[in-house]
C-alpha cells in the first residue's frame, strides 16, 4: 500500500439525488477532494428509503449506500451502517462525519477506531427534543474524540449549545460556490415573464417549505409591501397551507408558487431577481446557501438575524440588510427601503459578488479542505 496516499472516508446521512444544504457541500467535497493527487476518497451515506446496501460510482465518487429500514425523527434506521462503517474505517487515515448524525456517532463509538477524526459541524439539533435525550451521550464523545470541528461560521461556534466547550478544536471553513457554473446561463427574463405587472420588483425565495425557512412571515409582511411581486421556489409540507393564506390575504396577483425549479431556471430566476429573501425563524437554517446563489449574480439579500452562521453569509449594510425573524413589519420595511432605492440594490449586489468571489469561492474552499487534513494526519 502506497503510504503516500492520503485515504479519507467521508461519512453523511444522505447523497445527491438527495436535496439539501449539506448533501450540497458532501457532493462537493466527495467529487473535488477526490480529484486530489494523493488523496484516495470513499463516500458512506445511507439509502433515504427502505432497501438493501449497495455500491455505485457518481462523477468519480466512490460511493456506498448501507441498507436502510427508512427513516426515524429525520435519522435513518440502518444496522447495516455500523458494521460497514467499521470496514471502511479500517482503511482511513481521517474519517470526516457531517454531523448532526446520531448513526455515525454510534458507528464511531463501536468501530474502534484510533485515527484521525474531522467532523464538519452543520448546525445543533433544533426540533427533535426527544431525540436528543438519547443522543448526547454520542454526541458528547465524538465532540470529545474528534481532532479538529470544522463549522462554516463564526456564528456557528457562538450559537451553538455543544461548542462551547470545544472551541479550542474549531477552525472557520465557510461553504463554498463553484462561481464558474453560475455564468454559464443565457439570462432570461423568467420571473418577468409571470408578472402580473412588468414594472414590479421581482422579490425571490427559494427553499423548502418547511416550518423554519420563514415562508409564512414573508407573505405576511407582502400585505405591506407596494410595488413588487413575489416569487417563491420550492416544495414541502406547508405549501398547501401557505398557498391557503395567499388566498386569505388576497395576494394571488402579487404572490406566485414556482414549485421545483431545474436547475437552469433556478439559476435564470436568480438572475433575473432584484431581490433575494430568507426569512428563516430558526437555527435550524444555519447557513443558508442560497444566500450565495443569489449574491453571485449581484443580488442584495435580506435575510434574518438567527444566532447561526445566516448573518454572516450577507452582511447587513454591505451586500444586504437583515431584519428580526419572524418581524414581518419589519421585513416588509426592508423588501420597500430596497425597492424604492435601486442605487442601494446595485451598491449591495456589486459587493455581495464580490464577497462571493473572494471569501466563498470552492476552489480556494478546497485546497483549504486539503491542508486541514494534510495537517491533521502530520499531527
Amino acid at each position: 500500500m502506497n503510504k503516500n496516499i492520503l485515504r479519507i472516508l467521508e461519512v453523511n446521512k444522505s447523497y445527491f439525488p438527495h436535496t439539501g444544504g449539506i448533501e450540497t457541500i458532501v457532493r462537493q467535497y466527495s467529487e473535488e477532494i477526490g480529484k486530489t493527487d494523493g488523496i484516495q476518497l470513499k463516500t458512506l451515506v445511507c439509502r433515504d428509503n427502505f432497501g438493501m446496501t449497495y455500491h455505485e460510482n457518481i462523477n468519480g465518487v466512490n460511493l456506498t449506500r448501507s441498507g436502510s429500514f427508512g427513516t426515524f425523527f429525520s435519522c435513518p434506521v440502518s444496522l447495516s451502517f455500523i458494521k460497514i462503517f467499521r470496514k471502511m474505517a479500517e482503511n482511513a487515515d481521517i474519517v470526516h462525519i457531517h454531523m448532526p448524525f446520531p448513526l455515525a456517532d454510534i458507528a464511531l463509538m463501536m468501530s474502534g477506531y484510533r485515527k484521525k477524526v474531522v467532523i464538519s459541524w452543520h448546525s445543533d439539533i433544533v426540533r427533535q427534543k426527544k431525540l436528543l435525550i438519547i443522543y448526547k451521550p454520542f454526541l458528547k464523545y465524538t465532540l470529545s474524540r474528534a481532532d479538529c470541528i470544522l463549522t462554516a461560521t463564526e456564528g456557528h461556534i457562538k450559537g451553538s449549545e455543544w461548542l462551547k466547550d470545544y472551541s479550542y478544536k474549531c477552525k472557520i471553513l465557510p461553504y463554498g460556490l463553484n462561481t464558474e457554473k453560475y455564468s454559464d446561463i443565457k439570462k432570461m427574463p423568467y420571473l418577468t415573464e409571470k408578472c402580473t405587472c412588468k414594472k414590479s420588483i421581482k422579490v425571490f425565495f427559494s427553499g423548502r417549505l418547511v416550518y423554519y425557512k420563514g415562508v409564512e412571515t414573508l407573505i405576511k409582511a407582502f400585505c405591506h409591501v407596494r410595488g413588487c411581486e413575489l416569487f417563491i421556489s420550492g416544495q414541502g409540507v406547508l405549501e398547501k397551507n401557505l398557498k391557503e393564506k395567499v388566498q386569505r390575504y388576497g395576494l394571488e396577483k402579487t404572490v406566485h408558487f414556482l414549485g421545483f425549479l431545474p436547475e437552469n431556471q433556478l439559476k435564470q430566476a436568480y438572475a433575473d431577481c432584484d431581490i433575494f429573501v430568507l426569512p428563516s425563524t430558526e437555527k435550524s437554517e444555519a447557513f443558508g446557501i442560497v444566500q450565495l446563489e443569489a449574491m453571485i449574480y449581484g443580488k442584495p439579500v435580506i435575510n434574518t438575524s438567527l444566532d447561526s452562521g445566516v448573518p454572516y453569509v450577507s452582511i447587513h449594510g454591505k451586500t444586504g440588510l437583515t431584519v428580526k425573524p419572524e418581524n414581518h413589519r419589519q421585513l416588509a420595511k426592508a423588501i420597500n427601503y430596497l425597492a424604492d432605492n435601486p442605487d442601494i440594490r446595485e451598491k449591495f449586489g456589486e459587493s455581495a459578488q464580490k464577497r462571493v468571489l473572494t471569501e466563498f469561492n470552492e476552489k480556494d474552499i478546497i485546497k483549504r479542505l486539503y491542508k486541514i487534513f494534510k495537517d491533521e494526519v502530520r499531527k
